[in-house]
């Protein structure tokens, strides 16, 4: 079932996720409604707070990206309560993100290219490992989800003040995208 995105101004959107156990009720259908939800979307990551869930479930499917990033052919996984543990801010790059979340707004962010992650996959298997590249910056994008941040938190003042129109109009329901969303008023 395609999930509606929930739009900045949601107040989930600004609430510390918490873990789950393996229990959770409906978990494994919940993560099939969300890949399906990413694909109707054509998005390559989502954080369950972006469906009305405060709860520390990922997923991110880097598959649409193989063409130019062979790499990431049949990327497809599942992050149950993930944390980065470390960062490594030897090296950093700054690229532009978007967000389903802030259709129409996309910035410059700066973050670590690699990071140390522990997590739990769809069989509720512990890892515990570093990751590199442009999957760490997905990574990093979707579990700030989970922690209360957004893209735009992590971008300099002064920019924040030159989108301020458009994070406005966002939480008036004023913008267009082409996938199914809840925003805060309509």
């Amino acid at each position: 079932m395609i999930l509606p995105i929930y739009i900045y101004g949601q107040p989930v959107l600004r609430k510390i996720s918490e873990d789950i156990t393996p229990d959770y009720p409906d978990l494994e259908e919940l993560i099939a409604n969300m890949y399906e939800t990413l694909a109707a979307s054509e998005g390559i990551g989502l954080a369950a707070p972006q469906i009305g869930k405060a709860i520390r479930v990922v997923i991110i499917d880097l598959d649409p990206l193989s063409e130019d990033l062979p790499e990431y052919k049949d990327f497809k996984k599942t992050y149950i309560n993930p944390h980065i543990i470390e960062r490594d801010s030897s090296a950093t790059e700054t690229l532009e993100e978007g967000c389903l979340s802030l259709p129409g707004i996309h910035e410059k962010v700066t973050r670590p290219t690699r990071i140390r992650v522990q997590y739990l996959d769809d069989q509720f298997q512990p890892h515990d490992e570093w990751v590199e590249g442009y999957l760490a910056r997905v990574m990093q994008h979707e579990f700030d989800h989970l922690d209360a941040t957004m893209f735009i938190d992590r971008i300099s003042p002064l920019r924040k003040q030159l989108i301020k129109n458009k994070l406005k109009a966002l939480t008036l329901g004023k913008y267009r995208c082409g996938y199914r969303t809840k925003p805060v008023r309509k």
